[in-house]
Protein backbone atom coordinates (compact mmCIF):
# COMPACT_ATOMS: atom_id res chain seq x y z
CA UNK A 1 0.00 0.00 0.00
CA UNK A 2 1.14 3.56 -0.57
CA UNK A 3 2.85 5.25 2.34
CA UNK A 4 -0.05 7.70 2.70
CA UNK A 5 -2.43 4.74 2.75
CA UNK A 6 -0.61 3.53 5.86
CA UNK A 7 -1.64 6.68 7.74
CA UNK A 8 -4.09 5.55 10.39
CA UNK A 9 -7.17 7.53 11.40
CA UNK A 10 -8.55 6.28 14.70
CA UNK A 11 -12.21 5.40 14.86
CA UNK A 12 -12.47 7.70 17.86
CA UNK A 13 -11.32 11.02 16.41
CA UNK A 14 -11.43 12.61 19.88
CA UNK A 15 -8.19 10.86 20.84
CA UNK A 16 -4.99 12.96 20.67
CA UNK A 17 -2.84 12.77 17.55
CA UNK A 18 -0.02 11.03 19.40
CA UNK A 19 -2.42 8.11 19.95
CA UNK A 20 -2.17 7.30 16.25
CA UNK A 21 1.14 5.52 16.73
CA UNK A 22 0.93 1.74 17.11
CA UNK A 23 0.65 0.50 20.69
CA UNK A 24 4.06 0.51 22.38
CA UNK A 25 3.29 -2.94 23.79
CA UNK A 26 2.84 -4.56 20.38
CA UNK A 27 5.17 -7.42 19.56
CA UNK A 28 7.64 -6.24 16.86
CA UNK A 29 5.82 -7.90 13.96
CA UNK A 30 8.90 -7.85 11.74
CA UNK A 31 10.50 -10.44 14.03
CA UNK A 32 7.60 -12.88 14.42
CA UNK A 33 8.12 -16.24 12.72
CA UNK A 34 5.68 -16.72 9.79
CA UNK A 35 4.08 -19.83 11.33
CA UNK A 36 3.57 -18.01 14.63
CA UNK A 37 2.16 -14.98 12.81
CA UNK A 38 -0.32 -17.14 10.89
CA UNK A 39 -1.51 -18.78 14.11
CA UNK A 40 -1.86 -15.37 15.76
CA UNK A 41 -3.81 -13.99 12.81
CA UNK A 42 -6.15 -17.00 12.68
CA UNK A 43 -6.84 -17.44 16.38
CA UNK A 44 -6.17 -14.07 18.00
CA UNK A 45 -8.74 -11.54 19.13
CA UNK A 46 -9.01 -8.84 16.48
CA UNK A 47 -9.71 -5.28 17.60
CA UNK A 48 -10.08 -2.38 15.16
CA UNK A 49 -7.90 0.65 15.92
CA UNK A 50 -8.55 2.87 12.90
CA UNK A 51 -8.89 3.11 9.14
CA UNK A 52 -6.21 3.54 6.48
CA UNK A 53 -7.74 6.66 5.07
CA UNK A 54 -6.65 6.64 1.41
CA UNK A 55 -7.16 2.97 0.56
CA UNK A 56 -9.67 2.24 -2.22
CA UNK A 57 -11.51 -0.46 -0.27
CA UNK A 58 -12.30 -0.42 3.44
CA UNK A 59 -8.89 -1.16 4.94
CA UNK A 60 -8.54 -1.14 8.70
CA UNK A 61 -5.59 -1.08 11.05
CA UNK A 62 -6.23 -3.49 13.91
CA UNK A 63 -4.50 -5.35 16.69
CA UNK A 64 -4.62 -9.11 17.05
CA UNK A 65 -3.75 -10.75 20.36
CA UNK A 66 -3.54 -14.19 21.98
CA UNK A 67 -3.17 -14.84 25.71
CA UNK A 68 -0.36 -16.96 27.04
CA UNK A 69 -0.94 -20.72 26.91
CA UNK A 70 0.77 -23.86 28.22
CA UNK A 71 3.28 -23.83 25.38
CA UNK A 72 3.22 -20.26 24.08
CA UNK A 73 3.78 -16.73 25.33
CA UNK A 74 1.20 -13.96 25.06
CA UNK A 75 1.37 -12.21 21.70
CA UNK A 76 -0.04 -8.99 20.32
CA UNK A 77 0.70 -7.45 16.93
CA UNK A 78 -0.71 -5.02 14.42
CA UNK A 79 -2.51 -6.21 11.31
CA UNK A 80 -4.40 -5.00 8.27
CA UNK A 81 -8.03 -6.14 8.21
CA UNK A 82 -10.04 -5.91 4.98
CA UNK A 83 -13.65 -7.08 5.47
CA UNK A 84 -15.44 -8.37 2.39
CA UNK A 85 -18.36 -6.04 3.08
CA UNK A 86 -16.01 -3.10 2.46
CA UNK A 87 -14.89 -4.20 -1.02
CA UNK A 88 -15.92 -1.86 -3.82
CA UNK A 89 -17.46 -3.63 -6.84
CA UNK A 90 -15.17 -4.02 -9.85
CA UNK A 91 -16.15 -4.57 -13.46
CA UNK A 92 -13.54 -7.25 -14.11
CA UNK A 93 -13.47 -9.23 -10.85
CA UNK A 94 -16.38 -11.04 -9.16
CA UNK A 95 -17.79 -9.22 -6.13
CA UNK A 96 -16.71 -10.40 -2.71
CA UNK A 97 -13.58 -12.21 -3.89
CA UNK A 98 -10.70 -9.80 -3.23
CA UNK A 99 -9.95 -11.08 0.28
CA UNK A 100 -9.71 -14.65 -1.03
CA UNK A 101 -7.29 -13.49 -3.74
CA UNK A 102 -5.04 -11.86 -1.13
CA UNK A 103 -4.88 -15.15 0.78
CA UNK A 104 -4.27 -17.10 -2.43
CA UNK A 105 -1.37 -14.77 -3.33
CA UNK A 106 0.18 -15.40 0.09
CA UNK A 107 -0.31 -19.15 -0.38
CA UNK A 108 1.56 -19.16 -3.70
CA UNK A 109 4.27 -16.86 -2.36
CA UNK A 110 4.80 -19.09 0.67
CA UNK A 111 4.69 -22.43 -1.15
CA UNK A 112 7.17 -21.20 -3.78
CA UNK A 113 9.53 -19.92 -1.10
CA UNK A 114 9.37 -16.32 -2.36
CA UNK A 115 8.16 -14.92 0.96
CA UNK A 116 6.76 -11.86 -0.80
CA UNK A 117 3.33 -11.46 0.79
CA UNK A 118 3.33 -10.98 4.58
CA UNK A 119 1.47 -13.65 6.58
CA UNK A 120 -2.17 -13.45 5.46
CA UNK A 121 -5.29 -15.37 6.48
CA UNK A 122 -9.03 -15.40 5.86
CA UNK A 123 -11.00 -15.05 9.07
CA UNK A 124 -14.03 -13.54 10.74
CA UNK A 125 -13.75 -10.13 12.37
CA UNK A 126 -15.75 -7.28 13.90
CA UNK A 127 -17.12 -6.30 10.45
CA UNK A 128 -17.53 -9.85 9.20
CA UNK A 129 -15.27 -12.21 7.28
CA UNK A 130 -12.30 -10.84 5.41
CA UNK A 131 -8.55 -10.82 5.04
CA UNK A 132 -6.14 -10.20 7.93
CA UNK A 133 -2.47 -9.55 7.16
CA UNK A 134 0.44 -8.92 9.50
CA UNK A 135 1.38 -5.24 9.75
CA UNK A 136 5.05 -4.62 8.99
CA UNK A 137 7.03 -1.54 9.97
CA UNK A 138 8.50 -0.09 6.77
CA UNK A 139 12.03 1.27 6.48
CA UNK A 140 11.26 4.81 5.33
CA UNK A 141 14.91 5.43 4.41
CA UNK A 142 14.80 2.95 1.52
CA UNK A 143 14.09 4.54 -1.87
CA UNK A 144 11.78 2.07 -3.62
CA UNK A 145 11.61 4.21 -6.77
CA UNK A 146 15.38 4.04 -7.11
CA UNK A 147 15.28 0.28 -6.62
CA UNK A 148 12.78 -0.03 -9.46
CA UNK A 149 14.67 2.24 -11.84
CA UNK A 150 18.01 0.53 -11.20
CA UNK A 151 16.53 -2.98 -11.47
CA UNK A 152 17.52 -3.93 -7.95
CA UNK A 153 18.09 -7.72 -8.00
CA UNK A 154 15.92 -8.19 -4.91
CA UNK A 155 12.86 -7.18 -6.95
CA UNK A 156 13.36 -9.81 -9.63
CA UNK A 157 11.59 -12.53 -7.62
CA UNK A 158 8.61 -10.20 -7.17
CA UNK A 159 8.43 -9.64 -10.93
CA UNK A 160 8.28 -13.41 -11.44
CA UNK A 161 5.70 -13.84 -8.68
CA UNK A 162 3.51 -11.15 -10.29
CA UNK A 163 3.70 -12.95 -13.63
CA UNK A 164 2.55 -16.19 -11.99
CA UNK A 165 -0.39 -14.67 -10.08
CA UNK A 166 -1.31 -12.24 -12.89
CA UNK A 167 -1.07 -9.17 -10.67
CA UNK A 168 -3.05 -6.27 -12.13
CA UNK A 169 -1.83 -3.67 -9.63
CA UNK A 170 1.89 -3.80 -8.78
CA UNK A 171 2.45 -0.17 -7.89
CA UNK A 172 5.59 1.16 -6.29
CA UNK A 173 3.62 1.88 -3.15
CA UNK A 174 2.66 -1.77 -2.91
CA UNK A 175 6.28 -2.70 -2.19
CA UNK A 176 7.37 -2.46 1.44
CA UNK A 177 11.09 -2.43 2.33
CA UNK A 178 11.50 -4.18 5.68
CA UNK A 179 14.72 -5.27 7.34
CA UNK A 180 16.74 -5.50 4.15
CA UNK A 181 14.12 -7.19 1.97
CA UNK A 182 11.04 -6.05 0.06
CA UNK A 183 7.55 -7.40 0.67
CA UNK A 184 4.57 -7.01 -1.64
CA UNK A 185 1.04 -6.16 -0.51
CA UNK A 186 -2.41 -5.38 -1.96
CA UNK A 187 -2.90 -8.53 -4.01
CA UNK A 188 -6.68 -8.29 -4.29
CA UNK A 189 -6.71 -8.03 -8.09
CA UNK A 190 -4.76 -11.16 -8.96
CA UNK A 191 -5.53 -14.54 -10.55
CA UNK A 192 -7.86 -13.31 -13.27
CA UNK A 193 -8.45 -15.80 -16.09
CA UNK A 194 -7.71 -12.96 -18.54
CA UNK A 195 -4.22 -11.47 -19.00
CA UNK A 196 -4.05 -8.42 -16.73
CA UNK A 197 -0.42 -8.05 -15.67
CA UNK A 198 0.08 -4.38 -14.80
CA UNK A 199 3.29 -3.58 -12.98
CA UNK A 200 6.14 -1.14 -12.56
CA UNK A 201 8.55 -4.10 -12.59
CA UNK A 202 9.11 -4.43 -16.33
CA UNK A 203 12.89 -4.11 -15.93
CA UNK A 204 13.37 -7.83 -16.65
CA UNK A 205 10.91 -8.05 -19.56
CA UNK A 206 11.99 -10.66 -22.10
CA UNK A 207 15.04 -11.71 -20.09
CA UNK A 208 16.01 -15.36 -19.88
CA UNK A 209 14.95 -17.15 -16.72
CA UNK A 210 17.81 -18.42 -14.59
CA UNK A 211 18.29 -22.12 -13.92
CA UNK A 212 17.08 -21.63 -10.35
CA UNK A 213 13.96 -19.81 -11.55
CA UNK A 214 13.18 -22.59 -14.01
CA UNK A 215 13.60 -25.20 -11.27
CA UNK A 216 11.31 -23.26 -8.95
CA UNK A 217 8.64 -22.96 -11.65
CA UNK A 218 8.88 -26.68 -12.36
CA UNK A 219 8.29 -27.41 -8.67
CA UNK A 220 5.42 -24.92 -8.64
CA UNK A 221 3.89 -26.62 -11.70
CA UNK A 222 3.94 -29.97 -9.91
CA UNK A 223 2.53 -28.43 -6.73
CA UNK A 224 -0.31 -26.79 -8.66
CA UNK A 225 -1.24 -30.22 -9.98
CA UNK A 226 -1.46 -31.56 -6.43
CA UNK A 227 -1.61 -29.96 -2.96
CA UNK A 228 -1.25 -26.31 -3.93
CA UNK A 229 -3.95 -26.68 -6.56
CA UNK A 230 -6.32 -28.12 -3.96
CA UNK A 231 -5.56 -25.26 -1.57
CA UNK A 232 -6.17 -22.65 -4.25
CA UNK A 233 -9.50 -24.21 -5.24
CA UNK A 234 -10.72 -23.34 -1.73
CA UNK A 235 -10.00 -19.68 -2.52
CA UNK A 236 -10.40 -19.28 -6.29
CA UNK A 237 -12.56 -20.68 -9.05
CA UNK A 238 -11.44 -23.78 -10.94
CA UNK A 239 -10.96 -21.66 -14.06
CA UNK A 240 -8.68 -19.28 -12.17
CA UNK A 241 -6.56 -22.13 -10.83
CA UNK A 242 -6.35 -23.64 -14.32
CA UNK A 243 -5.30 -20.25 -15.70
CA UNK A 244 -2.53 -20.09 -13.08
CA UNK A 245 -1.29 -23.49 -14.23
CA UNK A 246 -1.25 -22.23 -17.83
CA UNK A 247 0.74 -19.13 -16.89
CA UNK A 248 3.39 -21.23 -15.18
CA UNK A 249 3.48 -23.58 -18.18
CA UNK A 250 3.86 -20.58 -20.52
CA UNK A 251 6.75 -19.17 -18.50
CA UNK A 252 8.52 -22.52 -18.67
CA UNK A 253 7.81 -22.97 -22.37
CA UNK A 254 9.17 -19.56 -23.33
CA UNK A 255 11.93 -19.55 -20.70
CA UNK A 256 11.73 -15.77 -20.32
CA UNK A 257 10.03 -13.07 -18.32
CA UNK A 258 6.84 -11.86 -20.04
CA UNK A 259 6.67 -8.84 -22.32
CA UNK A 260 4.08 -6.07 -21.97
CA UNK A 261 0.90 -6.60 -23.97
CA UNK A 262 0.63 -3.71 -26.45
CA UNK A 263 -3.15 -4.10 -26.52
CA UNK A 264 -3.74 -3.00 -22.91
CA UNK A 265 -2.14 -0.81 -20.22
CA UNK A 266 1.06 -2.33 -18.88
CA UNK A 267 1.51 -0.05 -15.86
CA UNK A 268 -1.09 0.61 -13.11
CA UNK A 269 -2.25 4.16 -12.53
CA UNK A 270 -1.01 5.89 -10.56
CA UNK A 271 2.22 3.91 -10.70
CA UNK A 272 3.35 5.04 -7.22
Amino acid sequence: MDKDERAVRREDESEPDDALAPDDELEPANGIEPSTALELLREGELEIVGRLVDATNVTLYATVSCPAGPDRRALKAGCVYKPIRGERPLDDFPSGTLAFREVAAHTVSSRAGWGIAPPTVFRDGPLGPGMAQLWLEVDEDVDVVSMILTRDPSLRRMALFDAVVNNADRKGGHMLPVDGRVYGVDHGVTFSVDPKLRTVLWGWRGEQLTEDEVTLLEILRSDLASELGLELRELLSRREVAATERRVESLLRHGTFPLPDLGRPAIPWPPF
